[in-house]
């Protein structure tokens, strides 16, 4: 089969389509998936670079987070999918690829109305969003949520869920026509950020000074101290991204004043077990918003396989806004 093969650690330049070996029959409950449209991320850009390892498992030379196929063949316990089934889902890696093998319980059905370039938009950013604001944050209907970078990927999916689940979507970005786009997604308030800190100020007026009761923080570091300022007591912060750096200062006596949690979440790096969980909750709340067309993939850009590099540099760019597909076959 065809893969998108790291050769070594560097910059575009070191990918390549090869020929690899097809993965076998699977057996269990293991699915092999005809893979026909994945989606890139930022872990898969951090990977060919060599600061994003991947878990024990998972391909070292073959990136790829997410999928939209076939099902190909499936093994002797599972029942839930037969061949032909239009399926999408996560992986640790390797969807960069014409088949991949997964467990069954990390699949869900696509809606008819998606096709695969839409279908392999949506499950890294909605499961991502979904798990974070619901099964960690427990977001409730009337609150309010900052997110950050919410241009991103994961940004436009999490805007799309805040509003559907009757909450208030205040977002941040680096440039305005991120957070103009962002808005026919349903986001309530907006700010270009400079100084973090301007937020604090931001979220005060839009709450009348009570505080934001979520933030989806995507950037990490230096928001750190604007995001303990801008919350409301007993409010939430959940830790998704560091793309601005992984350590800071944390003020815990204004943490203990307004009884905040702070948590951090990854996807990746979990078991089968956790990524069989959200992947469940995804197929149940989910897929019937998408199927209704209620909230919907944020496409930026498709490329053909050959054209990974230019997929990669445009990534790196930050040009995107919303998801970069690569058609497989």
């Amino acid at each position: 089969m065809k893969a998108v093969v790291i050769t070594k650690p560097g910059g575009v330049e070191v990918l390549e389509i090869r020929e690899v070996d097809t993965p076998p029959i699977p057996t269990a409950d293991r699915v092999r998936v005809r893979v026909r449209a994945s989606a890139l991320n930022r872990a898969d850009v951090l990977q060919r670079a060599g600061h994003y390892p991947p878990p024990p498992g998972a391909p070292r030379d073959i990136p790829g987070l997410e999928f939209a196929g076939e099902v190909d063949e499936v093994g002797t316990e599972v029942r839930e999918w037969k061949p032909g089934d239009r399926v999408f889902g996560i992986c640790s890696g390797g969807a960069h690829a014409d088949y991949l093998v997964v467990p069954a319980s990390h699949l869900a059905s696509i809606p008819d109305r998606l096709d695969w370039i839409a279908a392999a938009s949506v499950p890294e950013v909605f499961i991502t969003a979904h798990d974070a604001l619901f099964t960690q944050a427990h977001l409730q209907p009337g609150e309010s949520v900052l997110v950050h970078a919410v241009g991103s990927g994961v940004g436009t999916a999490a805007v799309q869920l805040i509003k559907v689940a009757g909450a208030q979507a205040f977002g941040t970005s680096r440039t305005q026509d991120k957070l103009e786009r962002a808005k026919e997604f349903g986001l309530d308030q907006s700010i270009v950020v400079a100084d973090p800190l301007e937020v604090v100020d931001a979220v005060s007026k839009w709450t009348e000074g009570n505080g934001v009761d979520v933030v989806l923080d995507l950037v990490g570091a230096a928001y750190l101290e604007a995001n303990l300022k801008a919350m409301a007591r007993k409010g939430r912060i959940i830790q998704v991204g560091t793309t601005s750096g992984s350590k800071a200062m944390l003020d815990f006596g204004l943490m203990m004043s307004k009884r905040l949690t702070m948590r951090g979440t990854v996807l990746r790096g979990r078991s089968v077990e956790e990524k069989a969980t959200a992947t469940r909750l995804f197929a149940k709340h989910v897929v019937p918003l998408l199927a209704a067309g209620l909230i919907k993939p944020v496409i930026d850009r498709s490329y053909a396989l050959t054209e990974v590099r230019e997929a990669h540099r445009r990534m790196e760019a930050n040009e995107n806004f919303g998801k970069i597909v690569l058609m497989i076959g």
